[in-house]
């Protein structure tokens, strides 16, 4: 079976974020379940396809909202309100239906489309409707976009917002519609994009390597606390904000705490054991050097994959049960609580106790699960394929 892989930003090999560490794990997942697949989207700026043999790239673009400038930003919100279509999806229309289909084309015979998440299916939904497809859902993105619109600072915010989780609403139920099989990465997701049937739909349990990590293994701690994430990112900068302002003022002076990722403007914190590290050269090297991981979600869809690396590292964390979304284990070794208070006890507690475990029966346990839920989905494609052709 030779499949089409349609994504916004196709593999350069970086894995710099959550979005890209899941394409990764579920291309290979497809190839290692017998798929062809090959890759086609845009690229970032100054970056290659790590795969170029298998991908086509259409264009090099910059999509990120927090670097683009207040014209851009403009632009794109412009296009947006005259086409119709969400602004995450305008900010991909930059080549036009003809030439998507051309280079289509040049993919040779394939049985179908996996269109992976919303933005770049939205973008050209008309031009991806010629063959039977599935769907990955990394979120319930219109949920999100509520989420963005209550958390919003101002009246256009929130008009933004507003507007996109009407779109994401109606853009969803079509996809998830028209598609032969449905992928979450989260088991709440599926009821509530509609799918919750084992024949529409199954959950993707995600690793973030293809090798279990080798057992407990020693490490140097240099810090109490670590996290790492593209905090420019509406969820997760919800997630931070929370962490920052409900939970650190309850943590120790002394408490060292180092934050790295892409920050947007006007975070501080006047904890005097917080630093922000910008962009770190090796993020797993990075959460190693804490004695302990706050997985500090309170936003958003779909799973956490800083959750699912903390587990399969073994490092010991304390955990908002929004971060275990998508994840049915817990090890021992995690403590769950919502409430900012024992959160920050717990906090000071791991750091002044560290568990490692060995994370690699966490790791198994997820990859064999992922490639059961992976035969389901293509067998349910193949099977309509089949009955197309007879």
């Amino acid at each position: 079976m030779h499949l089409l892989f349609a994504t916004s930003i196709v593999p350069d090999g970086a894995l710099a974020s959550g979005y890209e560490i899941a394409n990764a794990a579920i291309i290979d997942a497809l190839r290692r379940a017998g798929a062809r697949v090959t890759v086609i989207g845009f690229i970032w700026p100054g970056k290659a396809p790590s795969d170029p043999q298998n991908t086509i790239v259409l264009d090099a673009v910059e999509v990120r909202t927090e670097s683009a400038s207040p014209l851009q930003k403009l632009a794109w919100l412009g296009k947006a309100v005259v086409s119709g279509l969400t602004f995450s999806s305008v900010k991909l229309r930059v080549v036009p239906d003809a030439e998507l289909r051309a280079a289509i084309e040049r993919a040779g015979p394939f049985d179908g489309y996996v269109l992976n998440s919303v933005q770049f299916a939205g973008a050209f939904e008309k031009v991806l409707a010629d063959r039977p497809f599935v769907f990955v859902a990394h979120n319930v993105e219109h949920r999100s976009a509520e989420e963005n619109a209550a958390a919003a600072g101002s009246a256009l915010q929130r008009w933004m917002f507003r507007r996109e989780a009407r779109l994401l609403k109606v853009m969803e139920e079509r996809l998830c519609g028209a598609a032969r099989f449905v992928f979450t990465l989260a088991e709440e997701d599926r009821a509530a994009l509609g799918v919750a049937s084992d024949r529409r739909s199954a959950v993707l349990p995600l690793v973030t390597r293809t090798q279990a990590p080798a057992g407990k293994a020693k490490r140097h701690i240099d810090c109490d606390a670590a996290l790492i994430g593209t905090w420019t990112w509406q969820p997760n900068r919800i997630g931070l904000d929370w962490f920052l302002s409900k939970v650190v003022p309850h943590l120790k002076p002394g408490f060292r705490i180092r934050i790295a990722g892409n920050m947007p403007s006007g975070i501080s914190s006047p904890h005097p054991g917080v630093s922000f590290a910008g962009r770190v050269p090796d993020a797993q090297a990075f959460v190693r050097g804490a004695a302990v991981i706050p997985l500090i979600s309170t936003a958003g869809s779909g799973v956490q994959l800083k959750t699912i690396e903390t587990f399969e590292l073994g490092l010991p964390s304390v955990a908002t049960s929004r971060s275990l979304r998508g994840i049915g284990y817990r090890p021992d070794n995690c403590v769950v609580t919502d409430d900012p208070i024992a959160f920050a006890a717990a906090l000071q507690a791991a750091a002044a106790n560290v568990h490692d475990m060995d994370g690699s029966a966490f790791h198994r346990r997820q990859l064999k699960a992922l490639d059961a839920a992976i035969g389901l989905g293509l067998e349910r494609l193949g099977a309509v394929r089949q009955e197309v052709a007879a």
